[in-house]
């Protein structure tokens, strides 16, 4: 049985093998130096010997995630203390300089339940760097892996097929090509609309994060039809694992496909019915990236489905197809009203 995101955060409490031991206060030296320590643990952000985070550490999850090989997150917000973040008017978490955005990642069915990787996002003064770092063997530490790494990883997905891949954690340059904004390295997942923090640490987190009370209808969960229409959580997919790069300001800018939540409208730069441009053979010799009433004539479903690595979109972060999220998609273009003849 696939474990969630939530059962997966708790079961890192015993990762290491060994009793929780009392947390280290995060280290905020290290954390805002310029240095690259070589050890996860030298931040302070977890317990000693395992990948329970710190108190202090604020768990969060997502609405709807980005997909990255089925594997599960267990997420984390460090903010020094005294500080607080701001919401923007657009809903987007300001964070203050001393921040750390942490995510792990990890299957319940592979290396003993432990996780693979943790990647941390920091806000120092002179901006955001992304520091990816593999776990050690045993659980108990993580190394960092400026230049990425290649983890043979086997798990179930969710029809209970077996999957073996070669897992790859992101080296530091393609960190930057994903989270990159105008130029410059930005968080992704923390928007008001799509962040979502347990009960028992919404007080907390109201209390560091000023305007979270704002009332901004959350997301749907793509997976989830009683939180919209096929439409709407297609859309939600496509702003969670493609928008980050197509927007005018991301890394895919050159593409003229943007697929923003509500700032992109259905038509031509949405993809409904918009010729390739950067495709290359991305495009498979289809016409249209968007193709209405015809999924299998859809460019973007091609390229979702693929596993080339000169076709396949996203680009960097899956080594699988997501059946489940390429099904949403194809049940969204079959569904629309069909404008030409195909």
């Amino acid at each position: 049985m696939k474990l969630g995101a939530a059962a997966f955060a708790a079961a890192l409490v015993c990762a290491g093998g060994a009793m929780a031991l009392p947390p280290p206060s995060p280290n905020q030296t290290v954390i805002e130096d310029a240095a690259m320590p070589r050890k996860l643990s030298e931040f302070g952000l977890f317990r000693a010997g395992g990948a329970e985070l710190s108190d202090g550490v604020l768990p969060y999850d997502l609405h709807t995630p980005l997909f990255s090989d089925y594997a599960d997150k267990a997420r984390g917000i460090w903010m020094p203390p005294g500080a607080k973040a701001t919401v923007d008017a657009d809903g987007n978490v300001r964070f203050p300089v001393g921040t750390v955005l942490i995510k792990s990642f990890g299957w319940a069915d592979a290396n003993d339940g432990k996780p693979v990787e943790t990647r941390l996002l920091i806000h120092r003064s002179d901006g955001w760097t992304a520091l990816p770092y593999v776990w050690d063997a045993d659980g108990r530490d993580a190394t960092l892996a400026i230049g990425g790494r290649r983890i043979p990883v086997s798990f179930a997905e969710p029809d209970g097929t077996t999957r073996s891949i070669s897992y790859a954690v992101p080296n530091k340059n393609q960190c930057k090509e994903c989270h990159a904004l105008d130029g410059a390295i930005a968080p992704i997942g923390p928007k008001l609309r799509n962040i979502r923090f347990g009960a028992a640490y919404r007080t907390n987190a109201a209390g560091r994060i000023e305007g979270l009370s704002r009332q901004v209808a959350a997301l749907p969960a793509w997976d989830n039809p009683a939180s919209g229409s096929v439409a709407e959580r297609a859309r939600v997919y496509l702003d969670v694992n493609c928008a980050h790069c197509h927007n005018p300001k991301g890394s895919a800018s050159n593409s003229g496909l943007f697929l923003r939540w509500t700032d992109d409208p259905d038509g031509v730069n949405y993809g409904i019915e918009k010729r390739p441009t950067a495709a290359g053979r991305g495009s498979g010799g289809m016409d249209f990236a968007v193709a209405p009433g015809h999924p299998e004539a859809s460019f973007l479903i091609y390229r979702l489905e693929s596993l080339d690595p000169g076709i396949a979109m996203p680009e960097v972060g899956r080594a699988t197809v997501h059946k489940e999220g390429a099904a949403l998609l194809r049940q969204w273009i079959a569904g629309m009203e069909t404008r030409s003849a195909h």
